[in-house]
Order: structure tokens, then C-alpha cells, then sequence
């Protein structure tokens, strides 16, 4: 290699090396902007959590009890089951040992659970009228996938113009004829089920005779944010 090609390389590497330790500048004239959407809607998914009890000395007799009123539960919920509009499955069976105040074991105990869900409140409320062999141990509400979906896009739609419309907003008031976008996210909320306060649960297990339970939903409210960064022009 020659002087005057060792010297070129030398240049280009003090070149890059000098390119990589000078700091890039701070972004100028960039705000930081968060809007929401929020849409309510009717609650249109029920949720009934029907449940019943067994005690006694022996575990495998305490089981086949338990086994036994939720087949029957199963087979009088399947007659009426439709998908989306009452979907049943089975929840929580538990059989756990039973203590005296001496704390030694004294038996046994267990719990079994069917979940009926859908779409068809009268459907799903005469299942669980027709059910004998269990109780109601629950009611809640909330919103199917696809009612959650439409909602969602429509505050979506409300919140992204709500941020443009607080971009420009800003922008003016900053002396600024506009904005361009730097980056975006967007959040949906997960409105949950709302469970019935627990008396009135109570009382619906006095109405459980071969009729249906009386229900009534409420609204969900969904929630869309949009934050992000523009940069002022």
C-alpha cells in the first residue's frame, strides 16, 4: 500500500468514525397528542353460571354425585344449544377434603359449574329454568365478538378525527400552517362482563322452576385512544 493510499483510508476511517460520535440533533417543533373515542352500546351477551354442591365421607361417592347432576344439567342445556346464541360448556369441578373445627378431615366436598352463554337472553334464561339439578350461582353481561368489532370501529373513527383535528388546532395556535404525522398507535379498551350484584342472583335461584329468569342488560362503554407525535410546518 502506498503513502498516499494509506493516508486516504486513514482520512475515510477518522471520516466515519467522527460521523458516528456526533449526536444527531433533537427533533424541533414535534408535539405529543392523545385523543379518544368512546362509543356505548347495548350489552348483548348473557352469561349464566348455574352451580351445585355435594358433601359427604366418601370422595368417589361425593364425585359421582357431582358427575351426576351435571350430566343431567348438560343433556336438558344441549336440547336448546345454538352457536352464538347459547353456547354451554362446563366450568370449575372441584372436590377437596372437608376439616372439623379440630382440624382433622371429616369428609369430603366438591363443586360442579355449567356456563350458559349467547346471544338469545330468552333461550339461554328458559335453559336454565328447565335445569333442575343445579342452581344459579351467576349473571353477568357483555359485548359478542362482533357487536365489540363495530363498535370499535366507530371509535376509532371518532378518535383519530379527534386527533387531527387537535393536531391542526395546535399547529395554529402555534403559528404553524400545518403538520405532518411522525408516528401513531392506536388502543382499543376490553369492556368486560358485568356481573349482577350477588343478591339478586340470590333471589333468581328461588325463580328457577321450569321458567325463565328475569334479566336485564345494561351498556358497555368502548374505548379508543390514539396517541402520537407531528411535526409542526
Amino acid at each position: 500500500m502506498t503513502y498516499k493510499t494509506l493516508a486516504a483510508a486513514c482520512a475515510l476511517w477518522a471520516s466515519a468514525a467522527s460521523a458516528q460520535t456526533v449526536p444527531y440533533p433533537p427533533p424541533q417543533n414535534v408535539l405529543q397528542l392523545e385523543a379518544r373515542g368512546t362509543v356505548e352500546v347495548q350489552q348483548d351477551l348473557l352469561v349464566m353460571n348455574l352451580t351445585t354442591a355435594r358433601e359427604g365421607a366418601d370422595a368417589a361417592v361425593v364425585q359421582t354425585q357431582l358427575k351426576t347432576a351435571l350430566d343431567a344439567a348438560l343433556n336438558e342445556a344441549r336440547k336448546n344449544a345454538q352457536p352464538g346464541q347459547l353456547d354451554v360448556r362446563t366450568g370449575n369441578f372441584a372436590l377437596y377434603p372437608r376439616h372439623g373445627r379440630d382440624g382433622k378431615m371429616s369428609g369430603w366436598q366438591g363443586t360442579a359449574e355449567l356456563v350458559l352463554e349467547g346471544r338469545d337472553f330468552p333461550r339461554i334464561t328458559q335453559t336454565a329454568g328447565r335445569i333442575q339439578t343445579m342452581t344459579l350461582g351467576g349473571v353477568s353481561f357483555g359485548l359478542s365478538r362482533e357487536q365489540r368489532n363495530k363498535v370499535e370501529g366507530e371509535a376509532q373513527a371518532q378518535a383519530i378525527e379527534r386527533f387531527k383535528a387537535r393536531a391542526a388546532e395546535l399547529a395554529k395556535g402555534f403559528g404553524f400552517s400545518g403538520y405532518t404525522l411522525r408516528e401513531v398507535s392506536v388502543n382499543a379498551s376490553e369492556p368486560g362482563f358485568q356481573p349482577r350484584p350477588r343478591m339478586m342472583a340470590m333471589e333468581a335461584k328461588a325463580a328457577l322452576a321450569d321458567a325463565a329468569v328475569p334479566v336485564e342488560a345494561g351498556k358497555s362503554a368502548v374505548t379508543v385512544t390514539v396517541s402520537g407525535s407531528v411535526q409542526l410546518r
